[in-house]
Protein backbone atom coordinates (compact mmCIF):
# COMPACT_ATOMS: atom_id res chain seq x y z
CA UNK A 1 0.00 0.00 0.00
CA UNK A 2 1.18 3.39 -1.24
CA UNK A 3 1.61 5.67 1.75
CA UNK A 4 1.30 9.23 1.51
CA UNK A 5 3.36 12.73 2.59
CA UNK A 6 1.83 12.95 5.81
CA UNK A 7 1.70 8.90 6.85
CA UNK A 8 5.42 9.31 6.27
CA UNK A 9 5.38 13.04 8.34
CA UNK A 10 3.53 11.12 10.97
CA UNK A 11 5.57 7.68 11.76
CA UNK A 12 8.79 10.08 11.79
CA UNK A 13 7.34 12.12 14.32
CA UNK A 14 8.26 10.59 17.47
CA UNK A 15 7.30 12.86 20.35
CA UNK A 16 8.13 12.63 24.25
CA UNK A 17 4.05 12.02 25.67
CA UNK A 18 1.55 15.28 25.56
CA UNK A 19 0.88 17.70 28.24
CA UNK A 20 -2.76 17.22 29.91
CA UNK A 21 -3.46 20.59 28.48
CA UNK A 22 -2.15 20.24 25.01
CA UNK A 23 -4.84 19.71 23.02
CA UNK A 24 -7.06 21.80 24.75
CA UNK A 25 -5.36 24.68 24.57
CA UNK A 26 -4.33 24.36 20.57
CA UNK A 27 -8.07 24.06 20.19
CA UNK A 28 -8.80 26.93 21.70
CA UNK A 29 -8.14 28.94 18.71
CA UNK A 30 -11.10 27.09 17.07
CA UNK A 31 -13.54 27.23 20.06
CA UNK A 32 -15.74 30.22 18.41
CA UNK A 33 -15.83 29.84 14.76
CA UNK A 34 -16.62 32.98 12.77
CA UNK A 35 -20.04 32.75 11.24
CA UNK A 36 -20.61 32.68 7.23
CA UNK A 37 -23.03 35.02 6.16
CA UNK A 38 -24.79 34.78 2.61
CA UNK A 39 -26.03 38.29 1.90
CA UNK A 40 -28.31 39.71 2.12
CA UNK A 41 -28.77 38.50 5.77
CA UNK A 42 -31.01 39.85 9.02
CA UNK A 43 -28.67 38.91 12.32
CA UNK A 44 -30.99 39.18 15.36
CA UNK A 45 -28.36 39.57 18.16
CA UNK A 46 -29.39 39.53 21.60
CA UNK A 47 -26.63 39.21 25.03
CA UNK A 48 -28.11 38.60 28.49
CA UNK A 49 -26.22 38.77 31.56
CA UNK A 50 -25.57 35.31 33.08
CA UNK A 51 -24.65 35.89 36.77
CA UNK A 52 -28.12 33.92 37.72
CA UNK A 53 -29.16 31.74 35.07
CA UNK A 54 -27.16 27.97 35.06
CA UNK A 55 -26.42 26.20 31.65
CA UNK A 56 -28.82 23.72 32.34
CA UNK A 57 -31.83 26.75 32.16
CA UNK A 58 -29.59 27.78 28.88
CA UNK A 59 -30.25 24.11 27.57
CA UNK A 60 -33.44 23.69 28.25
CA UNK A 61 -34.48 26.99 26.29
CA UNK A 62 -32.30 25.75 23.00
CA UNK A 63 -34.36 22.24 23.20
CA UNK A 64 -37.26 24.55 22.73
CA UNK A 65 -35.99 25.32 18.87
CA UNK A 66 -37.18 22.57 16.34
CA UNK A 67 -36.37 19.48 16.73
CA UNK A 68 -34.11 19.77 19.53
CA UNK A 69 -35.71 18.14 22.22
CA UNK A 70 -32.97 15.45 22.51
CA UNK A 71 -30.30 18.38 22.99
CA UNK A 72 -27.19 17.42 25.68
CA UNK A 73 -26.01 19.33 28.01
CA UNK A 74 -22.87 18.02 27.12
CA UNK A 75 -23.08 19.90 23.50
CA UNK A 76 -22.86 22.96 25.55
CA UNK A 77 -19.65 22.34 27.21
CA UNK A 78 -17.54 24.46 25.45
CA UNK A 79 -19.49 27.67 25.46
CA UNK A 80 -20.22 27.04 21.98
CA UNK A 81 -23.23 25.94 19.92
CA UNK A 82 -24.28 26.79 16.14
CA UNK A 83 -27.79 24.96 15.38
CA UNK A 84 -27.95 24.66 11.27
CA UNK A 85 -32.01 25.19 10.72
CA UNK A 86 -33.83 25.24 7.13
CA UNK A 87 -32.83 28.70 6.18
CA UNK A 88 -31.34 29.90 9.37
CA UNK A 89 -28.66 29.29 11.71
CA UNK A 90 -29.02 29.89 15.74
CA UNK A 91 -25.69 30.80 17.25
CA UNK A 92 -24.89 29.84 21.22
CA UNK A 93 -22.44 31.97 23.17
CA UNK A 94 -21.87 31.49 26.83
CA UNK A 95 -18.75 34.08 28.09
CA UNK A 96 -17.76 34.63 32.08
CA UNK A 97 -20.51 37.64 32.67
CA UNK A 98 -22.83 37.01 29.58
CA UNK A 99 -24.40 34.63 26.90
CA UNK A 100 -25.12 35.72 23.53
CA UNK A 101 -27.84 34.22 20.93
CA UNK A 102 -26.91 35.14 17.50
CA UNK A 103 -30.03 33.98 14.70
CA UNK A 104 -28.92 34.48 10.94
CA UNK A 105 -31.52 34.45 8.43
CA UNK A 106 -32.30 35.72 4.73
CA UNK A 107 -33.18 39.53 4.57
CA UNK A 108 -36.88 39.87 4.38
CA UNK A 109 -38.23 41.05 0.99
CA UNK A 110 -39.62 44.01 2.48
CA UNK A 111 -36.36 45.43 3.46
CA UNK A 112 -34.87 45.04 0.27
CA UNK A 113 -37.57 47.20 -1.28
CA UNK A 114 -36.11 49.78 0.83
CA UNK A 115 -38.90 49.27 3.98
CA UNK A 116 -37.60 50.58 6.98
CA UNK A 117 -36.42 48.72 10.09
CA UNK A 118 -39.45 49.35 12.15
CA UNK A 119 -41.90 48.11 9.40
CA UNK A 120 -44.03 45.34 11.23
CA UNK A 121 -44.31 43.65 7.50
CA UNK A 122 -40.51 42.92 8.23
CA UNK A 123 -40.64 42.39 12.15
CA UNK A 124 -43.54 39.83 10.76
CA UNK A 125 -40.99 38.08 8.76
CA UNK A 126 -38.53 36.93 11.65
CA UNK A 127 -38.05 33.11 11.54
CA UNK A 128 -37.59 33.29 15.33
CA UNK A 129 -41.01 33.36 17.37
CA UNK A 130 -40.89 36.73 19.62
CA UNK A 131 -41.84 34.45 22.54
CA UNK A 132 -38.68 32.07 21.89
CA UNK A 133 -36.56 35.55 22.37
CA UNK A 134 -38.66 36.73 24.97
CA UNK A 135 -37.91 33.89 27.22
CA UNK A 136 -33.93 33.70 26.83
CA UNK A 137 -32.63 33.26 30.29
CA UNK A 138 -31.06 36.12 31.90
CA UNK A 139 -31.46 39.71 32.03
CA UNK A 140 -30.30 41.90 27.98
CA UNK A 141 -27.39 43.83 28.19
CA UNK A 142 -27.84 44.16 24.13
CA UNK A 143 -30.20 43.35 20.94
CA UNK A 144 -29.44 44.40 17.69
CA UNK A 145 -31.26 43.57 14.12
CA UNK A 146 -28.19 44.16 12.04
CA UNK A 147 -28.88 43.78 7.95
CA UNK A 148 -26.23 43.11 5.73
CA UNK A 149 -26.92 44.03 1.97
CA UNK A 150 -25.40 44.00 -1.38
CA UNK A 151 -24.86 47.71 -3.09
CA UNK A 152 -22.29 49.77 -5.38
CA UNK A 153 -20.44 52.01 -3.01
CA UNK A 154 -18.89 54.40 -5.93
CA UNK A 155 -22.51 56.09 -4.89
CA UNK A 156 -22.46 58.07 -1.64
CA UNK A 157 -25.82 59.45 -1.96
CA UNK A 158 -27.77 56.86 -3.01
CA UNK A 159 -25.85 53.98 0.10
CA UNK A 160 -26.82 57.43 2.69
CA UNK A 161 -30.43 57.26 0.79
CA UNK A 162 -30.28 53.55 1.56
CA UNK A 163 -29.21 53.92 5.11
CA UNK A 164 -31.91 57.03 6.31
CA UNK A 165 -34.57 54.73 4.52
CA UNK A 166 -33.45 51.76 7.26
CA UNK A 167 -32.75 54.17 10.30
CA UNK A 168 -36.06 56.38 9.80
CA UNK A 169 -34.32 59.83 8.91
CA UNK A 170 -32.44 59.88 11.81
CA UNK A 171 -28.77 60.61 12.65
CA UNK A 172 -26.20 58.11 12.24
CA UNK A 173 -22.91 56.96 12.34
CA UNK A 174 -21.26 55.58 9.43
CA UNK A 175 -17.48 54.15 8.44
CA UNK A 176 -16.15 52.82 5.66
CA UNK A 177 -14.41 49.62 7.34
CA UNK A 178 -11.42 47.51 6.07
CA UNK A 179 -9.61 50.43 3.29
CA UNK A 180 -13.48 51.10 2.25
CA UNK A 181 -14.54 46.99 0.57
CA UNK A 182 -17.80 47.70 2.95
CA UNK A 183 -19.82 50.83 4.53
CA UNK A 184 -21.21 50.26 8.52
CA UNK A 185 -24.06 52.49 9.39
CA UNK A 186 -25.86 52.61 12.99
CA UNK A 187 -27.30 55.16 15.29
CA UNK A 188 -26.78 53.75 18.82
CA UNK A 189 -30.53 54.53 19.51
CA UNK A 190 -32.80 51.49 21.04
CA UNK A 191 -35.89 51.77 19.54
CA UNK A 192 -39.53 51.31 20.48
CA UNK A 193 -38.61 47.29 20.03
CA UNK A 194 -35.83 46.94 22.49
CA UNK A 195 -33.71 46.79 19.61
CA UNK A 196 -30.96 48.70 18.18
CA UNK A 197 -29.98 49.16 14.82
CA UNK A 198 -26.99 48.41 12.34
CA UNK A 199 -26.99 48.38 8.13
CA UNK A 200 -23.80 46.77 6.27
CA UNK A 201 -23.64 47.30 2.84
CA UNK A 202 -21.19 45.50 0.98
CA UNK A 203 -20.08 45.25 -2.68
CA UNK A 204 -21.47 42.44 -5.09
CA UNK A 205 -19.14 39.33 -4.89
CA UNK A 206 -18.72 39.50 -0.77
CA UNK A 207 -17.66 36.48 0.88
CA UNK A 208 -19.46 34.70 2.94
CA UNK A 209 -16.84 34.31 5.72
CA UNK A 210 -15.29 38.25 4.77
CA UNK A 211 -19.23 39.10 5.96
CA UNK A 212 -19.32 36.51 8.80
CA UNK A 213 -15.77 38.71 10.34
CA UNK A 214 -17.77 42.22 9.57
CA UNK A 215 -20.93 41.19 11.75
CA UNK A 216 -18.78 39.88 14.37
CA UNK A 217 -16.73 42.22 14.79
CA UNK A 218 -19.87 45.13 14.79
CA UNK A 219 -21.54 42.89 17.25
CA UNK A 220 -19.08 42.31 19.92
CA UNK A 221 -17.67 46.04 19.66
CA UNK A 222 -21.41 47.31 20.79
CA UNK A 223 -21.22 44.03 23.28
CA UNK A 224 -18.15 45.27 24.74
CA UNK A 225 -19.19 48.88 25.00
CA UNK A 226 -21.95 48.00 27.07
CA UNK A 227 -20.47 45.88 29.38
CA UNK A 228 -17.28 48.50 29.90
CA UNK A 229 -20.13 50.83 30.77
CA UNK A 230 -21.39 48.81 33.49
CA UNK A 231 -18.62 50.10 36.05
CA UNK A 232 -19.97 54.10 35.32
CA UNK A 233 -23.14 53.76 37.66
CA UNK A 234 -20.49 52.17 40.42
CA UNK A 235 -18.00 55.01 40.11
CA UNK A 236 -20.17 56.82 40.41
CA UNK A 237 -22.15 55.97 43.86
CA UNK A 238 -18.72 55.51 45.07
CA UNK A 239 -18.03 59.80 44.85
CA UNK A 240 -19.95 60.43 47.73
CA UNK A 241 -18.45 57.90 49.85
CA UNK A 242 -15.24 58.42 48.79
CA UNK A 243 -15.22 62.04 49.23
CA UNK A 244 -16.74 61.65 52.87
CA UNK A 245 -13.55 59.35 53.27
CA UNK A 246 -10.97 61.74 52.21
CA UNK A 247 -12.27 64.20 54.51
CA UNK A 248 -12.24 61.78 57.75
CA UNK A 249 -8.91 60.66 56.85
CA UNK A 250 -7.75 64.27 56.50
CA UNK A 251 -9.38 65.02 60.23
CA UNK A 252 -7.72 62.01 61.47
CA UNK A 253 -4.07 62.64 60.19
CA UNK A 254 -4.56 66.70 61.77
CA UNK A 255 -5.91 65.23 65.31
CA UNK A 256 -2.73 62.72 65.08
CA UNK A 257 -0.29 65.50 63.76
CA UNK A 258 -1.49 67.50 66.66
CA UNK A 259 -1.96 64.82 69.60
CA UNK A 260 -5.72 66.70 69.82
CA UNK A 261 -7.26 63.63 70.78
CA UNK A 262 -6.72 59.86 72.59
CA UNK A 263 -5.04 56.90 70.53
CA UNK A 264 -7.56 54.75 71.27
CA UNK A 265 -10.41 56.95 70.00
CA UNK A 266 -8.31 57.80 67.05
CA UNK A 267 -8.01 53.94 65.99
CA UNK A 268 -11.50 52.90 66.24
CA UNK A 269 -12.28 56.03 63.40
CA UNK A 270 -9.51 55.16 62.09
CA UNK A 271 -10.41 51.16 62.03
CA UNK A 272 -14.13 52.21 61.02
CA UNK A 273 -12.73 54.10 58.05
CA UNK A 274 -10.42 51.18 56.89
CA UNK A 275 -13.39 48.92 56.77
CA UNK A 276 -15.55 51.31 54.74
CA UNK A 277 -12.64 51.49 52.58
CA UNK A 278 -12.15 48.00 52.38
CA UNK A 279 -16.14 46.75 51.88
CA UNK A 280 -16.14 49.18 48.50
CA UNK A 281 -12.59 47.58 47.12
CA UNK A 282 -14.14 44.13 47.71
CA UNK A 283 -17.31 45.15 45.75
CA UNK A 284 -15.89 46.89 42.98
CA UNK A 285 -12.94 45.77 42.28
CA UNK A 286 -13.88 43.52 39.66
CA UNK A 287 -16.39 45.66 38.22
CA UNK A 288 -13.46 48.04 37.39
CA UNK A 289 -11.26 45.54 36.38
CA UNK A 290 -13.54 43.88 34.48
CA UNK A 291 -14.56 47.75 32.60
CA UNK A 292 -10.08 48.07 31.72
CA UNK A 293 -10.59 44.44 30.08
CA UNK A 294 -13.64 45.75 27.82
CA UNK A 295 -12.00 48.91 27.23
CA UNK A 296 -9.01 47.09 25.65
CA UNK A 297 -11.60 44.81 23.55
CA UNK A 298 -13.61 47.73 22.37
CA UNK A 299 -10.42 49.71 21.52
CA UNK A 300 -9.16 46.13 19.28
CA UNK A 301 -12.29 45.91 17.95
CA UNK A 302 -12.33 49.62 16.53
CA UNK A 303 -8.70 49.04 15.19
CA UNK A 304 -9.97 45.74 13.15
CA UNK A 305 -12.46 47.88 11.55
CA UNK A 306 -9.83 50.18 9.71
CA UNK A 307 -12.53 52.81 9.61
CA UNK A 308 -12.18 55.38 7.09
CA UNK A 309 -14.15 58.00 7.46
CA UNK A 310 -17.41 59.00 5.12
CA UNK A 311 -18.19 63.12 4.33
CA UNK A 312 -20.68 64.09 6.92
CA UNK A 313 -21.06 61.96 9.49
CA UNK A 314 -18.77 60.77 12.45
CA UNK A 315 -17.29 57.43 11.95
CA UNK A 316 -18.14 54.81 14.56
CA UNK A 317 -14.17 55.36 16.08
CA UNK A 318 -14.55 58.71 16.31
CA UNK A 319 -17.83 58.67 18.30
CA UNK A 320 -16.69 55.90 21.00
CA UNK A 321 -13.40 58.05 21.16
CA UNK A 322 -16.23 61.28 22.63
CA UNK A 323 -18.67 59.54 23.78
CA UNK A 324 -17.06 56.41 25.84
CA UNK A 325 -13.68 57.61 26.61
CA UNK A 326 -15.12 60.13 29.32
CA UNK A 327 -17.14 57.41 31.03
CA UNK A 328 -14.01 54.97 31.03
CA UNK A 329 -11.65 57.92 32.52
CA UNK A 330 -14.55 57.78 35.14
CA UNK A 331 -14.03 54.43 36.21
CA UNK A 332 -10.09 54.55 36.13
CA UNK A 333 -10.34 57.42 38.05
CA UNK A 334 -12.56 56.55 40.73
CA UNK A 335 -10.60 52.80 40.67
CA UNK A 336 -7.32 54.87 41.27
CA UNK A 337 -8.49 57.01 43.85
CA UNK A 338 -10.11 53.91 45.42
CA UNK A 339 -6.65 52.16 45.54
CA UNK A 340 -4.80 55.55 46.83
CA UNK A 341 -7.33 55.82 49.92
CA UNK A 342 -6.81 52.27 50.54
CA UNK A 343 -2.77 53.21 50.83
CA UNK A 344 -3.24 56.32 52.65
CA UNK A 345 -5.42 54.63 55.22
CA UNK A 346 -2.51 52.34 55.34
CA UNK A 347 -0.14 54.85 56.15
CA UNK A 348 -1.68 56.64 58.79
CA UNK A 349 -2.17 53.22 60.28
CA UNK A 350 1.39 52.80 60.80
CA UNK A 351 1.71 55.91 61.72
CA UNK A 352 -0.97 55.67 64.54
CA UNK A 353 0.56 51.98 65.37
CA UNK A 354 4.39 53.59 65.51
CA UNK A 355 2.98 56.42 67.74
CA UNK A 356 1.10 53.85 69.99
CA UNK A 357 4.33 51.40 70.02
CA UNK A 358 6.57 54.46 71.54
CA UNK A 359 3.74 55.12 73.96
CA UNK A 360 3.72 51.59 75.22
CA UNK A 361 7.60 51.74 75.16
CA UNK A 362 7.53 54.73 77.23
CA UNK A 363 5.52 53.38 79.65
CA UNK A 364 7.14 49.92 79.69
CA UNK A 365 10.44 51.42 80.78
CA UNK A 366 8.28 53.67 83.71
CA UNK A 367 7.07 50.53 84.84
CA UNK A 368 10.84 48.81 84.38
CA UNK A 369 12.85 51.61 86.70
CA UNK A 370 9.60 51.22 89.15
CA UNK A 371 10.85 47.79 89.35
CA UNK A 372 14.38 48.16 89.55
CA UNK A 373 13.69 50.92 92.12
CA UNK A 374 11.04 48.30 94.53
CA UNK A 375 14.31 45.54 93.52
CA UNK A 376 16.48 47.82 95.54
CA UNK A 377 14.35 48.33 98.32
CA UNK A 378 13.24 44.47 98.56
CA UNK A 379 17.67 44.38 98.57
CA UNK A 380 18.02 46.39 101.25
CA UNK A 381 14.72 45.15 103.16
CA UNK A 382 16.57 41.34 102.69
CA UNK A 383 20.14 42.95 104.12
CA UNK A 384 18.28 44.24 107.21
CA UNK A 385 16.10 40.62 107.52
CA UNK A 386 18.69 38.98 107.27
CA UNK A 387 20.85 40.97 109.85
CA UNK A 388 18.02 40.52 111.94
CA UNK A 389 17.99 36.50 111.49
CA UNK A 390 21.32 36.56 112.12
CA UNK A 391 20.67 38.57 115.78
CA UNK A 392 18.07 36.36 116.33
CA UNK A 393 18.90 33.00 115.44
CA UNK A 394 22.43 33.81 117.38
CA UNK A 395 20.59 35.00 120.54
CA UNK A 396 18.41 30.97 120.03
CA UNK A 397 22.04 29.48 119.63
CA UNK A 398 23.40 31.39 123.25
CA UNK A 399 20.53 30.88 125.18
CA UNK A 400 20.62 27.23 124.31
CA UNK A 401 24.56 27.24 125.64
CA UNK A 402 23.63 29.02 128.14
CA UNK A 403 20.97 26.18 129.45
CA UNK A 404 23.90 23.71 128.63
CA UNK A 405 26.33 25.36 131.13
CA UNK A 406 23.98 25.99 134.00
CA UNK A 407 23.12 22.50 133.67
CA UNK A 408 27.26 21.20 133.46
CA UNK A 409 27.10 23.52 136.79
CA UNK A 410 24.51 21.48 138.17
CA UNK A 411 26.19 18.30 137.71
CA UNK A 412 29.09 19.73 139.96
CA UNK A 413 31.48 21.18 136.82
CA UNK A 414 33.51 24.02 138.31
CA UNK A 415 32.02 26.71 135.89
CA UNK A 416 30.20 29.65 135.65
CA UNK A 417 27.70 29.46 132.83
CA UNK A 418 27.42 33.21 132.21
CA UNK A 419 30.64 34.34 131.93
CA UNK A 420 31.48 31.16 129.29
CA UNK A 421 28.04 32.11 127.36
CA UNK A 422 29.25 35.36 126.86
CA UNK A 423 32.97 34.78 125.95
CA UNK A 424 30.90 32.58 123.43
CA UNK A 425 28.77 35.84 121.60
CA UNK A 426 31.26 36.57 119.66
CA UNK A 427 31.66 32.73 118.28
CA UNK A 428 28.44 32.15 117.63
CA UNK A 429 28.02 35.78 115.94
CA UNK A 430 30.56 34.82 113.38
CA UNK A 431 29.76 31.47 112.89
CA UNK A 432 25.99 32.24 112.42
CA UNK A 433 26.96 35.04 109.72
CA UNK A 434 29.50 32.55 107.96
CA UNK A 435 26.93 30.02 107.52
CA UNK A 436 24.30 32.45 106.67
CA UNK A 437 27.32 33.32 103.37
CA UNK A 438 27.41 30.06 102.49
CA UNK A 439 23.78 29.41 102.04
CA UNK A 440 23.44 32.56 99.61
CA UNK A 441 26.75 31.63 97.61
CA UNK A 442 25.06 28.01 97.45
CA UNK A 443 22.27 29.40 96.07
CA UNK A 444 23.46 31.96 93.71
CA UNK A 445 25.51 28.91 92.29
CA UNK A 446 22.78 26.86 91.58
CA UNK A 447 21.03 29.56 89.66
Amino acid sequence: MNSTPLDVFTKAAALPPDDPLRITLHNEVHARPMARVRLPALIIYVAVLNAEVTREQECGHLRNLPNQHALSLDSLNNNFLRLRFEGYTVKWERHTEFTRYSIVQPLPAAALLGVGASDPELLSALVIAPEWLRNIPGRTVAAIQLAIVNGDLSNEIALMAQAHTWFGRRAVVASQMGNGHSWAITEFCIGADGYERMLVIAPPGTSETRAGRITHRLLELETYRLMALRGLPAAKQLGPMLADAESGLADITAQLENKTAMDQDLLDTLVSLAARVERATALHVYRFSATRAYDTLVSQRIAELREKPIPGTQTIGEFMQRRLSPAIATVAATAQRLASLSERVSRTSALLRTRVDIATEVQNQQLLEKLTRGQALQLRLQSTVEGLSIAAISYYVISLLLYLNKALKAVGMPIDPEIITGAMIPLVLWAVWRTTRRIHAKLKAGD
